[in-house]
């Protein structure tokens, strides 16, 4: 079931990021350290409720979904298991602190968080990336629109 709706979480959320290029830039990485980390930011409305419940996400207009997933860069890719911290941050300096879920669904590790934004609020994020004696920042931003 799990693994059925990780299909569907990241199928929908493909047809979606598609259907709203405007508003969306859609699945980006940048290479860290010995990382290819893989990000996206996006309104948590761009899910089903039934995938929301499954993975424990408010579904709102002014709730967004930050999801992190982190590969070796080598030949196989392989997905690592890490610590992330992070603050996400509007333009007037407000912040949050993200508090990251792990999900782990055979091979794929990814990390989800949950973020409040208003209409048009541009967030910059900033993500600690730990593991072991490793650490890497990622920084990024995106802008919101309620549906």
């Amino acid at each position: 079931m799990k693994k059925l709706a990780s299909i569907l979480f990241f199928a929908l959320a493909g047809i979606t990021f598609s259907a709203h290029s405007e508003q969306m830039q859609g699945a980006q990485y940048k290479e860290l350290g010995p990382w290819q980390v893989h990000y996206i930011a996006f309104p948590s409305t761009f899910i089903q409720p039934r995938i929301a419940k499954t993975y424990g996400l408010e579904r709102s207009g002014y709730k967004g979904i930050v999801n992190i997933s982190i590969l070796k860069k080598d030949t196989d890719a392989t997905a690592q298991t890490a610590i992330l911290k992070g603050t996400a941050k509007n333009l007037l300096g407000n912040k949050q602190t993200l508090d990251f879920k792990e999900v782990i669904e055979g091979d794929a590790i990814y990390y989800l968080a949950q973020v409040d934004f208003t209409n048009e609020e541009i967030l910059r994020f900033e993500i600690e990336i730990q593991q072991g004696n490793q650490f890497q920042k990622l920084q990024f931003q995106q802008k919101f629109y309620v549906d």
